[in-house]
């Protein structure tokens, strides 16, 4: 058994330093290396990102375009920013109009992101979805809301302040 097993390794150790290498028998030979390819320009002159799949193929899974159903909170009541080993998080708390309200976020305003680079502000809309049936008014207990947005150390690199806007009023947090 011991003879047989010292056999069979000698051999696989000088049967590797054949061409066993180059061969396609060699599984590390199957991938091959990397060539570059050209990318075949599809869109008339405008950049082309190949991860981004082509979207005007008809499908009977074909789902529409998801509609924004989010509002803006009533009021924000407090803000505040902590740090974080990796950025920051900014917390916020608002009042909604009525009860009911869920689906609460802070969302980085998009007319933003161009500007934010000049003035160095990032500005975050509170907002919430609202139930189709009408609601109760509540007590402003009852209607407060609570969001929360994680911000990289990229993110706030140039940022100055942070602003929270709602309906009637907005809150802001300087350096």
């Amino acid at each position: 058994m011991q003879r047989s097993l010292a056999l069979l390794l000698v051999g696989a150790v000088a049967l590797s330093g054949c061409g066993f290498r180059d061969s396609r028998v060699n599984p590390l030979n199957w991938f091959g290396g990397s060539d570059e390819v050209e990318v075949v320009d599809e869109s008339n002159g405008e950049p082309v990102n190949p991860l981004i799949p082509v979207q005007n193929r008809v499908s009977v899974f074909a789902r529409p375009d998801a509609v924004d159903e989010t509002v803006l909170v009533q009021s924000v009541t407090d803000m505040r920013v902590e740090r974080t080993p990796t950025g920051a998080i900014v917390y916020a708390t608002g009042i909604a109009a009525r009860q009911g309200a869920y689906g609460v976020e802070l969302r980085l305003d998009e007319a933003d992101r161009d500007a934010r680079t000049r003035d160095a502000t990032l500005d975050f809309t509170f907002r919430a979805i609202y139930p189709e049936n009408p609601t109760a008014l509540g007590s402003e207990r009852t209607r407060t809301l609570r969001a929360a947005a994680s911000l990289s150390q990229q993110q706030l690199a140039s940022v100055r302040s942070i602003r929270i806007v709602a309906a009637q009023n907005a809150r802001e947090s300087r350096r």
